[in-house]
């Protein structure tokens, strides 16, 4: 099978999306599919809408020898339109991958009714969605109803060196030692995953409470900026530290010296969360998205509603506290890490689904 994936930038950006990704054209290649990149620059939202009547790339898209494309639903504004020709040009189906949809994210007004449209518009041009979870499949359906065939399939979390596996000894150790609550955060320093709304409540708590925050210190400046002058005006320098950037064997040590993981963000599903369940942290998550799908409040982590610092302050408390309720939601976190599917099971069940799409349109076409 000839699999054309089409996205923004590079392959290896490092995102729960793009590893998704990965980890996805990984398991096709392995199973002796060819799988050919078409890639398309970061730009601005408008510039990606014009990519639709871009000539040269409508001609490459045309003449591309493949028998599936897979879309990044994250490309959607570049192929909202242009995807009608592609369709009609030969009957290959069109799976959209979808991670996350941007209209399900805050943004200024008039940008929301803008996004829902085009969005909408991509949907209702693919032929089958492959989803990250049943949240985001229920945010498709919700703003594109349709009968077109879809699969969710979880990411995993087992792509990380850690080698041996954390076991209960050290877990208890962890959790029960008197020293301050250490928190970790890893994800992009942007507005939407919720930084400010954990400086704010570790202000509240006082300073029994450590955060490491990681995550390139590039994607937006001035949020970054926003979070040091507020580390600064809530007096939280000794026990606040931003890391940037970390390989995966620096990433593993830290998940294995916090105690807690905390990222207060709308997600699609969170591997974050997952990972850090491998690691036995209980996880601060918020009720909307897809953590309910990962995280069972109040037994391995904390359920908070959006921008509720006062109840991340208040689980931050009882955390630090009472270790041994710490203790018991640490080894729930890591028992429903291993009960998680691995990256080869999810991605084996998504390679046999999409050869079924491939084999039933291709059967469609001889008909």
């Amino acid at each position: 099978m000839r699999v054309g994936l089409i996205l923004y930038g590079s392959l290896d950006t490092l995102s729960g999306g793009y590893l998704y990704d990965r980890m996805l054209v990984r398991t096709l290649e392995e199973a002796g599919h060819r799988v050919t990149l078409f890639s398309l620059p970061w730009r601005s939202y408008p510039r990606h809408l014009a990519d639709n009547w871009r000539l040269d790339w409508r001609a490459r898209l045309l003449a591309a020898p493949v028998d599936l494309w897979l879309q990044d639903e994250l490309n959607h504004p570049s192929l909202f339109w242009f995807n009608r020709t592609l369709r009609k040009h030969r009957p290959t189906p069109i799976v959209s991958i979808v991670h996350h949809l941007r209209s399900s994210e805050a943004h200024p007004r008039p940008l929301p009714a803008l996004y829902r449209r085009i969005e909408r518009a991509y949907l209702a041009s693919v032929d089958a969605f492959l989803v990250n979870s049943h949240t985001t499949l229920s945010t498709v359906l919700a703003l594109a109803p349709t009968h077109r065939p879809a699969q969710v399939t979880y990411p995993a979390a087992d792509h990380l060196p850690a080698c041996p596996e954390i076991d209960a000894e050290t877990i208890a150790a962890r959790a029960l030692c008197a020293d301050r609550l250490r928190v970790l955060f890893v994800g992009n320093l942007i507005p939407r995953k919720g930084v400010h709304f954990l400086l704010d409540a570790m202000a509240m708590v006082g300073g029994e409470i450590e955060l490491t925050v990681v995550g390139s210190l590039d994607l937006s400046n001035n949020y970054t900026n926003l979070l040091r002058r507020k580390v600064n005006a809530l007096n939280l320098r000794p026990q606040v530290r931003f890391l940037g950037r970390v390989d995966d064997v620096t990433l593993v040590s830290l998940y294995r010296s916090h105690h807690v993981f905390a990222a207060p963000s709308y997600e699609g599903f969170g591997i974050a969360y997952l990972e850090a369940q491998r690691f036995g942290l209980p996880v601060i998550a918020l009720t909307i998205g897809a953590a309910p799908e990962v995280v069972l409040d109040g037994r391995t982590g904390v359920l908070v509603k959006p921008g509720d610092s006062a109840a991340i302050a208040a689980a931050f408390q009882r955390l630090s506290s009472d270790r041994e309720r710490l203790l018991g939601m640490s080894l729930a976190a890591r028992l429903r890490y291993t009960l998680h599917p691995t990256w080869n099971e999810s991605m084996n069940a998504a390679v046999r689904w999409l050869e079924t799409i491939a084999m039933c349109a291709a059967h469609e076409g001889r008909s």
